[in-house]
C-alpha cells in the first residue's frame, strides 16, 4: 500500500507503533520498523545517556527508518533534542505540549514532525508550525490522554476535515478493523499502542504483559484530569486514586499520590498493585504475548480481509 504516510516515512505499512514510556525500547522500536511499520523509541522515560544507547542499538538492529517520541512535558527536552540532532534521527514524534516550541527547529534540521493531538485546534495550530502529520488520538487510548474526551470515531473525521497534512488515528486501534474504520473516517494511517506494549520486545516488565491482557471490559479508568489526565488499568493505585478524586482532592494532594517514579513502578518494574499501569480500553481485547512481527503483519492481512469483504457488501 502507498499513501502519503508511507510515501512521508518510507515503510511499507501504514502501521506506527506508538512511543510509550517504559515500553518503547530499541527492541520494540527495531522490530516493529524491520517488519515494515514504523518503530518507535519513547524517550519521555530516559534519560540522555539512555536515549543514546537505545538509538545506537536501534540503528545496529535495523536499517530501516525509525523514529523518536518526546513527550514535551518531561524535564530534559532540550537536551534530548541535541542527542537527536547529533545521532542523525530522521523522524520525530512530538506529544504532550505545544507544538510551535520545537517543530521549527527540528524542521531546520532537516526532520520530520508528527505532532499528537487530541483537538482540532491542536491540530490545526501543529500543521500552521509547519508539522508534516498529526496524529489524532482519541479517549479510549492508554497512556496521557486529551482533557476533551473526544473519542477516536469523532476525533479522526473532525481532525481530517480541519488539516490537509496526513492524519494518524490513534486510540482503540489493535486490528485490521479498527484499522479499516480509521481509514473510513479519513486517517491514512494508524497508530498502534497497547497491542505492542505487550509485545515480546517490548520493555514493560512481564508482570505488567500479564495484568494487561487480562484485563477485561471496563478494567481501565481516566483519572488525575487536574494534573494531567491519564487512561489507567484497575489496581490498588488507581483505586486510591479514585477515592481520593470521589472525595474532591485538589491538585496538590493528587500530585502528592501520585509521587515519583510511579509509572516505572508499575510497567517498568513490575509492581502491579502501587505501579501506575497505562494503558488503553482495547487492553480488554488483547490476550497473548507476542512478536511484534506477528502483531503487525496479523493487523495488516486483517485490514486486507475486511477490506474485500467490505467491497462484497
Amino acid at each position: 500500500m502507498s499513501n502519503r504516510i508511507t510515501s512521508l516515512f518510507n515503510i511499507h505499512y501504514p502501521i506506527i507503533q506508538a512511543g510509550m514510556v517504559w515500553c518503547s525500547g530499541w527492541k520494540l522500536a527495531s522490530a516493529v520498523s524491520s517488519a515494515g511499520g514504523l518503530g518507535i523509541i519513547g524517550a519521555g522515560s530516559m534519560y540522555p545517556d539512555v536515549l543514546w544507547e537505545h538509538l545506537r542499538k536501534t540503528k545496529k538492529a535495523t536499517d530501516k527508518p525509525f523514529a523518536v517520541n518526546i513527550p514535551l512535558l518531561y524535564p530534559d527536552t532540550e537536551i534530548l533534542m541535541d542527542i537527536i540532532v547529533k545521532e542523525g534521527v530522521k523522524i520525530v514524534f512530538t506529544s504532550a505540549g505545544n507544538p510551535a516550541i520545537w517543530t521549527s527547529f527540528l524542521k531546520g534540521m532537516g526532520i520530520t514532525v508528527v505532532h499528537v493531538v487530541s483537538n482540532t485546534r491542536f491540530a490545526k495550530k501543529a500543521e500552521e508550525c509547519g508539522a508534516d502529520a498529526v496524529v489524532a488520538e482519541g479517549f479510549e487510548a492508554g497512556g496521557h490522554n486529551g482533557k476533551e474526551e473526544t473519542t477516536t470515531l469523532c476525533l479522526v473525521p473532525m481532525i481530517a476535515d480541519a488539516v490537509s497534512i496526513p492524519v494518524i488515528a490513534a486510540g482503540g486501534i489493535s486490528s485490521g478493523r479498527s484499522m479499516l474504520a480509521a481509514m473510513a473516517l479519513g486517517a491514512e494511517g494508524v497508530q498502534v499502542g497497547s497491542a505492542f506494549a505487550v509485545a515480546e520486545e517490548s520493555s514493560a516488565h512481564p508482570a505488567f504483559k500479564e495484568k494487561v491482557i487480562k484485563a477485561a471490559e471496563g478494567d481501565t479508568r481516566m483519572h488525575l484530569q487536574k494534573i494531567v489526565p491519564v487512561r489507567l488499568l484497575r489496581n490498588t493505585f488507581e483505586a486510591a486514586v479514585a477515592a481520593a478524586e470521589a472525595e474532591g482532592a485538589d491538585p496538590a494532594t493528587l500530585k502528592a499520590l501520585l509521587g515519583r517514579a510511579r509509572a516505572k513502578l508499575g510497567m517498568f518494574d513490575g509492581n502491579i498493585e502501587e505501579g501506575e499501569l497505562e494503558i488503553g480500553q482495547v487492553s480488554a481485547m488483547l490476550n497473548e504475548i507476542r512478536p511484534a512481527k506477528i502483531i503487525l503483519e496479523e493487523i495488516w492481512q486483517d485490514f486486507l480481509y475486511e477490506k474485500e469483504k467490505l467491497c462484497r457488501l
